[in-house]
């Protein structure tokens, strides 16, 4: 795959992990599990960079005596999400387009 094409689906995903709720790394990681792995690394580079393109906001909190940074969506990021969706139509419409003669067999 693409890395462009990948690094904007990873953004994406990680962006959904967050719209209903604020979070931090781990659970992401974990909330994401099911649908695509992640390394630590890959998230937090991932969340740096949304957090520069103003998609995201960090908060620090006390949890158990020890700090954690949540992540909130922002309403760039919402947009982001909503951009994705119509994007991948036109994606999904192209893809039909290459394959319909595999259909036809």
């Amino acid at each position: 795959m693409d890395i462009q094409l990948k690094r904007g689906l990873l953004d994406v995903c990680v962006l959904t992990a967050i719209k209903n709720e604020d979070s931090y790394g781990y659970k992401i990681i974990k909330d994401m599990k099911p649908y695509i792995e992640m390394s630590e690394s890959t998230l937090y580079t991932i969340l740096k960079r949304l957090e520069t393109a103003n998609m995201l906001t960090v908060r620090t909190a006390e949890h158990n005596g020890r700090l954690r940074k949540y992540y909130h969506i922002t309403n760039a990021g919402l947009g982001r999400i909503e951009d994705f969706k119509n994007e991948w139509r036109e994606v999904m419409s192209i893809y039909k387009f290459v394959t319909k003669e595999d259909e036809a067999r």
